[in-house]
């Protein structure tokens, strides 16, 4: 185990996949924050002319103007019925408990060796909780190897907690002495003859939240470049997860979960201000679509996305690509890493979310007359 856990940031305007990076020993990070935009700022943002001086006629014209353009838009909008867009009717946005806080994204290398890499994760999460992480997230599958081998031998019975699931007793302890909320990446979980992907999210107080087990499994064939059936040893969770905790409302993916964007959606109007999908892209799927799904995920349904993921390991059975990365509600990424191990420290300011559905006012846009998303959960619980 590395004896020291450092974090390096830069605040330089760098392109995305351009972040200097460390050779160091211990545990690091090199990150970008605020990207230099690629092209003039929209016109929306430029700044407005001098007003010329108006006759008393234009001014009530134009003030006639506005009131018909307001009683035509709030007439379409009833057309429209965007609050039949989603069945049930989307919830509000919660008032979360803060407006902004720090988060810890732990790109952590993956060993066989169980014990050290509890032990590593440990060393992270205290890493990040002292630069002033509230809310820390693990990588997916970061307790042993990424395989239906390895699925077997490292899986724990969460629900009996103790001796049977070390990685979660550790995520329990820790999350309580630092007073931390914890989004656990994912681990293999036995539960009876099944084994799940699975995610454990911890209070301030030690306290298991809640569970997300992974919904949609990892079965994918690309010739000459990568095939992986997860559904030859894991079984795949019946429930989307959505957790209130002292840094706001989460809802939890995990890694092939981010493609389907109606789960996103379902988060979306069950009112998410952050969706944390730990995951563990790969070399060939990574660079074309790993950036591209959180920024897709974070832009439709304005709110906040955070991803971990394991740090590469050239040599390993299964190799991750990397890049943790958080994503803002405009799509617009905050901070990231390459692909060594690296702790990521980003601020999550919440009063972003009302200021970009105010910019875009989607949700009052939406076609309930010609399109719905149904959550089926909610309904049913009805």
């Amino acid at each position: 185990m590395k004896a020291a856990l450092s974090t390096l940031i830069s605040t330089k305007n760098l392109p995305p996949h351009h972040c200097a990076s460390s050779s160091s020993s211990s545990l690091s990070r090199s990150i970008w924050l605020h990207p230099k935009p690629l092209s003039p700022p929209p016109s929306f943002l430029a700044p407005i002319a001098p007003a010329k001086s108006l006759s008393s006629s234009s001014i009530g014209l134009s003030r006639s103007s506005k009131i018909h353009k307001a009683n035509f838009s709030s007439t379409m909008a009833s057309a429209y019925k965007p609050e039949a867009a989603r069945v049930p009717p989307a919830l509000p946005l919660p008032t979360p408990p803060v407006t902004k806080f720090k988060i810890g994204l732990c790109q952590l290398a993956v060993t066989v060796d169980k014990e050290r890499n509890i032990a590593h994760a440990r060393k992270a999460i205290e890493d990040a909780a002292a630069k002033g992480a509230q809310l820390v997230l693990l990588p997916e599958i970061w307790n042993g190897p990424y395989s239906n081998d390895s699925f077997p031998v490292y899986a724990e019975d969460i629900d009996a907690g103790g001796d049977a699931s070390p990685s979660t007793a550790m995520l329990s302890e820790v999350s309580q002495r630092l007073k931390i909320t914890i989004v656990g990446g994912s681990i293999a979980e036995r539960s009876g003859d099944h084994l799940y992907n699975t995610s454990c999210v911890f209070d301030t107080d030690g306290k298991l939240l809640a569970k997300h087990r992974k919904i949609h499994l990892f079965d994918i064939d690309i010739p000459g470049k990568i095939t992986f059936i997860e559904s030859k040893t894991l079984t795949a969770g019946q429930s989307p997860t959505i957790v209130d905790t002292e840094v706001g409302r989460i809802g939890i993916g995990i890694c092939y979960d981010i493609r389907f964007q109606e789960l996103a959606m379902i988060y979306g109007a069950r009112g998410a201000h952050l969706i944390c999908y730990p995951g563990a892209f790969n070399m060939t799927t990574g660079p074309l679509h790993w950036e591209l799904l959180q920024r897709a995920r974070a832009t439709d349904n304005q709110l906040y996305v955070a991803t971990c993921s394991p740090a590469r390991d050239a040599g390993a059975g299964y190799v991750a690509w990397g890049h943790s990365t958080l994503v803002g509600p405009f799509g617009e990424v905050l901070a990231t890493t390459e692909h060594e191990e690296a702790i990521i420290i980003a601020e999550v300011d919440y009063s972003l979310l009302e200021l970009r559905r105010t910019n875009l006012p989607l949700l009052k846009q939406r076609r309930g007359d010609l399109y719905q998303l149904v959550d089926v959960q909610r309904l049913n619980s009805q």
